[in-house]
């Protein structure tokens, strides 16, 4: 991860750079740079878009992105899954799905990568917190566990067959040991 300071920085001069890889989010007049991606972390994140996708989707309840830039409360960041309500999904004049989401997610979910500082990754979710998303998840896949964020930056640990909060709406039942367990893959 590459932390660099910018005070002189303005989010509008940020969001003006050339986009890198991996992308980086800009928070607190910082510029830090996501790690990038590997086989855990990718496995859960293309598991959790899909399954919240195949029951809110179909019904427009909301739709789970991967890896969608969010600028909001004077933030730029990329949660590696961003739901938003369906009625809250920015669209362009002919109805399409807008390029910017200059909001905040309803639901933003992180994955806890090798190396990654769980601070930082916590202080997205609060940030989200703090700007009206109603729920956060921040996963730890050496551990197994699961750290959900609520308003007014609430936070509760979930770990085993434990039922995880999902928005509300959204008829999905998840434990900790369910969604860890897409990672052991049958011989």
């Amino acid at each position: 991860m590459i932390q660099t300071s910018t005070p002189s920085l303005t989010l509008e001069a940020f969001l003006q750079l050339p986009e890198t890889k991996p992308a980086s989010e800009f928070i607190h007049n910082q510029i830090i740079q996501k790690p990038m991606p590997q086989g855990e972390h990718s496995t859960l994140q293309g598991e959790l878009v899909t399954a919240i996708n195949a029951v809110a989707k179909a019904e427009k309840i909301a739709i789970a992105y991967p890896e969608l830039r969010c600028t909001f409360g004077g933030a730029s960041i990329i949660p590696d899954v961003s739901v938003f309500r369906w009625q809250r999904i920015p669209r362009s004049p002919s109805g399409r799905v807008a390029n910017r989401f200059e909001l905040h997610p309803d639901w933003a979910i992180e994955i806890l990568s090798p190396d990654q500082s769980q601070t930082k990754v916590l202080e997205n979710l609060l940030h989200c917190s703090q700007n009206g998303t109603e729920l956060g998840w921040l996963l730890a896949p050496d551990d197994e566990s699961i750290l959900a964020v609520f308003p007014e930056s609430r936070v509760k640990f979930y770990r085993g067959s434990e039922m995880l909060p999902v928005l509300e709406g959204i008829a999905l039942s998840l434990s900790p040991a369910e969604i860890f367990n897409w990672l052991a893959l049958p011989e």
